[in-house]
Protein backbone atom coordinates (compact mmCIF):
# COMPACT_ATOMS: atom_id res chain seq x y z
CA UNK A 1 0.00 0.00 0.00
CA UNK A 2 1.37 3.41 -0.99
CA UNK A 3 1.97 6.15 1.53
CA UNK A 4 -0.18 9.24 1.03
CA UNK A 5 0.80 12.89 1.23
CA UNK A 6 -1.80 15.02 2.96
CA UNK A 7 -2.44 18.38 1.31
CA UNK A 8 -3.16 21.45 3.40
CA UNK A 9 -3.38 25.23 3.29
CA UNK A 10 0.40 25.66 3.10
CA UNK A 11 0.65 23.59 -0.11
CA UNK A 12 0.35 24.83 -3.70
CA UNK A 13 0.18 23.16 -7.10
CA UNK A 14 2.38 24.84 -9.72
CA UNK A 15 1.40 24.03 -13.33
CA UNK A 16 4.10 25.07 -15.76
CA UNK A 17 3.62 25.99 -19.44
CA UNK A 18 0.85 23.59 -20.51
CA UNK A 19 0.48 25.49 -23.78
CA UNK A 20 -0.40 24.55 -27.33
CA UNK A 21 3.07 25.14 -28.75
CA UNK A 22 4.57 22.61 -26.32
CA UNK A 23 2.00 19.92 -27.08
CA UNK A 24 1.69 17.70 -30.19
CA UNK A 25 1.09 19.88 -33.23
CA UNK A 26 2.84 22.89 -31.69
CA UNK A 27 6.00 24.60 -32.91
CA UNK A 28 8.08 23.26 -30.00
CA UNK A 29 6.14 20.08 -29.34
CA UNK A 30 7.16 17.59 -26.66
CA UNK A 31 6.12 14.02 -27.44
CA UNK A 32 2.90 13.01 -25.65
CA UNK A 33 2.94 16.17 -23.51
CA UNK A 34 -0.85 16.42 -23.71
CA UNK A 35 -1.04 13.05 -21.96
CA UNK A 36 -0.26 14.68 -18.60
CA UNK A 37 -3.25 17.02 -18.74
CA UNK A 38 -5.89 14.65 -17.28
CA UNK A 39 -3.58 13.93 -14.33
CA UNK A 40 -3.01 17.65 -13.75
CA UNK A 41 -6.74 18.34 -13.86
CA UNK A 42 -7.38 15.65 -11.27
CA UNK A 43 -4.62 16.98 -9.03
CA UNK A 44 -6.09 20.47 -9.05
CA UNK A 45 -9.13 19.25 -7.14
CA UNK A 46 -6.89 18.52 -4.15
CA UNK A 47 -5.31 21.97 -3.76
CA UNK A 48 -6.72 25.27 -2.54
CA UNK A 49 -3.87 27.19 -4.23
CA UNK A 50 -3.18 26.56 -7.93
CA UNK A 51 -0.78 28.71 -9.98
CA UNK A 52 -0.22 28.51 -13.74
CA UNK A 53 2.74 29.77 -15.73
CA UNK A 54 2.63 30.76 -19.36
CA UNK A 55 5.46 31.45 -21.80
CA UNK A 56 4.52 34.79 -23.37
CA UNK A 57 7.16 36.02 -25.81
CA UNK A 58 7.17 39.10 -28.01
CA UNK A 59 7.77 38.43 -31.71
CA UNK A 60 11.49 38.43 -32.50
CA UNK A 61 12.47 37.28 -29.02
CA UNK A 62 16.23 36.83 -28.57
CA UNK A 63 15.75 33.17 -27.62
CA UNK A 64 14.38 32.40 -31.10
CA UNK A 65 16.82 30.96 -33.65
CA UNK A 66 15.11 33.12 -36.28
CA UNK A 67 16.43 36.20 -34.48
CA UNK A 68 20.07 35.21 -35.15
CA UNK A 69 21.51 35.01 -38.66
CA UNK A 70 22.93 31.59 -39.51
CA UNK A 71 21.60 29.92 -36.38
CA UNK A 72 19.25 26.94 -36.19
CA UNK A 73 16.95 25.74 -33.41
CA UNK A 74 18.87 24.14 -30.53
CA UNK A 75 22.09 25.98 -31.37
CA UNK A 76 23.40 28.22 -28.60
CA UNK A 77 24.51 31.85 -28.48
CA UNK A 78 26.07 34.04 -25.82
CA UNK A 79 23.74 36.77 -24.61
CA UNK A 80 24.35 39.40 -21.93
CA UNK A 81 23.35 36.97 -19.18
CA UNK A 82 25.18 33.89 -20.48
CA UNK A 83 24.64 30.93 -22.80
CA UNK A 84 21.19 30.74 -24.37
CA UNK A 85 19.69 27.75 -26.15
CA UNK A 86 17.91 28.90 -29.31
CA UNK A 87 14.37 27.68 -29.94
CA UNK A 88 11.90 27.63 -32.79
CA UNK A 89 9.55 30.62 -32.61
CA UNK A 90 7.02 29.65 -29.95
CA UNK A 91 4.43 31.01 -27.51
CA UNK A 92 4.24 34.44 -29.13
CA UNK A 93 1.99 36.66 -27.03
CA UNK A 94 -1.70 36.52 -28.00
CA UNK A 95 -1.11 33.67 -30.48
CA UNK A 96 -2.95 30.35 -30.44
CA UNK A 97 0.35 28.64 -29.72
CA UNK A 98 0.75 30.65 -26.51
CA UNK A 99 -2.75 29.73 -25.30
CA UNK A 100 -3.20 27.08 -22.66
CA UNK A 101 -4.06 23.69 -24.11
CA UNK A 102 -7.87 23.55 -24.37
CA UNK A 103 -8.02 20.38 -22.29
CA UNK A 104 -6.34 22.09 -19.31
CA UNK A 105 -8.72 23.24 -16.58
CA UNK A 106 -7.69 26.82 -15.81
CA UNK A 107 -10.72 27.69 -13.67
CA UNK A 108 -9.04 26.93 -10.34
CA UNK A 109 -5.97 29.12 -10.89
CA UNK A 110 -5.52 31.96 -8.39
CA UNK A 111 -2.56 33.39 -10.33
CA UNK A 112 -1.13 33.20 -13.85
CA UNK A 113 2.54 34.12 -14.21
CA UNK A 114 3.53 35.18 -17.73
CA UNK A 115 7.25 34.86 -18.35
CA UNK A 116 9.71 35.56 -21.16
CA UNK A 117 7.98 38.87 -21.87
CA UNK A 118 11.25 40.82 -22.11
CA UNK A 119 12.52 40.79 -25.70
CA UNK A 120 16.13 40.48 -24.53
CA UNK A 121 15.87 37.81 -21.81
CA UNK A 122 14.48 34.29 -21.81
CA UNK A 123 12.74 32.92 -18.74
CA UNK A 124 12.59 29.24 -17.87
CA UNK A 125 11.86 29.46 -14.16
CA UNK A 126 8.55 30.52 -12.67
CA UNK A 127 10.55 32.58 -10.16
CA UNK A 128 13.33 34.35 -12.07
CA UNK A 129 14.18 35.29 -15.62
CA UNK A 130 17.37 33.82 -17.07
CA UNK A 131 19.44 36.83 -16.01
CA UNK A 132 18.93 35.35 -12.50
CA UNK A 133 18.14 38.85 -11.20
CA UNK A 134 14.66 39.72 -12.45
CA UNK A 135 11.98 38.24 -10.22
CA UNK A 136 8.50 37.29 -11.41
CA UNK A 137 7.09 38.10 -7.97
CA UNK A 138 5.97 34.51 -7.38
CA UNK A 139 8.03 34.06 -4.21
CA UNK A 140 6.32 37.03 -2.58
CA UNK A 141 2.90 35.81 -3.65
CA UNK A 142 3.44 32.38 -2.11
CA UNK A 143 4.86 33.85 1.10
CA UNK A 144 1.88 36.16 1.43
CA UNK A 145 -0.37 33.10 1.30
CA UNK A 146 1.74 31.16 3.78
CA UNK A 147 2.73 28.55 1.19
CA UNK A 148 5.63 26.35 2.26
CA UNK A 149 5.50 23.35 -0.07
CA UNK A 150 5.15 23.30 -3.85
CA UNK A 151 4.05 20.41 -6.05
CA UNK A 152 5.38 20.79 -9.59
CA UNK A 153 3.76 19.66 -12.84
CA UNK A 154 3.92 20.69 -16.49
CA UNK A 155 6.27 21.06 -19.46
CA UNK A 156 9.21 20.36 -19.60
CA UNK A 157 11.30 18.78 -16.83
CA UNK A 158 14.73 19.60 -18.27
CA UNK A 159 13.98 23.32 -18.55
CA UNK A 160 11.01 25.24 -17.18
CA UNK A 161 9.83 22.66 -14.63
CA UNK A 162 13.33 21.78 -13.49
CA UNK A 163 14.60 25.35 -13.15
CA UNK A 164 11.42 26.31 -11.32
CA UNK A 165 12.09 23.49 -8.87
CA UNK A 166 15.69 24.57 -8.30
CA UNK A 167 14.67 28.18 -7.74
CA UNK A 168 11.84 27.15 -5.42
CA UNK A 169 14.36 25.26 -3.31
CA UNK A 170 16.77 28.22 -3.28
CA UNK A 171 13.87 30.44 -2.19
CA UNK A 172 13.23 28.16 0.77
CA UNK A 173 10.21 26.15 -0.36
CA UNK A 174 9.86 22.41 -0.05
CA UNK A 175 9.49 20.90 -3.52
CA UNK A 176 7.75 17.74 -4.65
CA UNK A 177 7.95 16.76 -8.32
CA UNK A 178 5.08 14.71 -9.72
CA UNK A 179 6.69 12.74 -12.60
CA UNK A 180 3.45 11.34 -14.01
CA UNK A 181 2.24 14.94 -14.45
CA UNK A 182 5.49 16.24 -16.02
CA UNK A 183 6.51 15.99 -19.68
CA UNK A 184 10.18 15.55 -20.59
CA UNK A 185 12.55 15.37 -23.54
CA UNK A 186 14.64 12.60 -21.94
CA UNK A 187 18.32 11.82 -22.40
CA UNK A 188 21.41 13.28 -20.76
CA UNK A 189 19.86 16.69 -20.08
CA UNK A 190 17.07 15.02 -18.16
CA UNK A 191 19.48 12.96 -16.07
CA UNK A 192 21.52 16.07 -15.29
CA UNK A 193 18.47 18.03 -14.18
CA UNK A 194 17.14 15.22 -12.00
CA UNK A 195 20.53 14.95 -10.32
CA UNK A 196 20.54 18.69 -9.63
CA UNK A 197 17.00 18.61 -8.27
CA UNK A 198 17.79 15.65 -6.03
CA UNK A 199 20.91 17.38 -4.72
CA UNK A 200 18.83 20.49 -3.97
CA UNK A 201 16.53 18.45 -1.74
CA UNK A 202 13.56 18.21 -4.09
CA UNK A 203 11.49 15.06 -3.70
CA UNK A 204 9.32 13.01 -6.05
CA UNK A 205 5.92 11.42 -5.59
CA UNK A 206 3.28 9.74 -7.71
CA UNK A 207 0.08 11.67 -8.36
CA UNK A 208 -2.00 8.95 -6.72
CA UNK A 209 -0.09 9.47 -3.48
CA UNK A 210 -1.54 12.97 -3.12
CA UNK A 211 -4.54 13.06 -0.82
CA UNK A 212 -6.95 15.95 -0.43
Amino acid sequence: MKDTIEIGASDALLIIDVQNDFCPGGSLAVAEADGIIPVINQLQQRFSTVVLTQDWHPAGHKSFASSHDGKAPFDTVELAYGTQVLWPDHCIAESDGAAFHPALDTSRASMIIRKGTNLEIDSYSAFFENDRKTSTGLTGYFRQLGIKRLFLTGIVEEFCVGFSGLDARSEGFEVVLLPDAIARFGGADHDKMIAALTESGAQQAAADEIAA
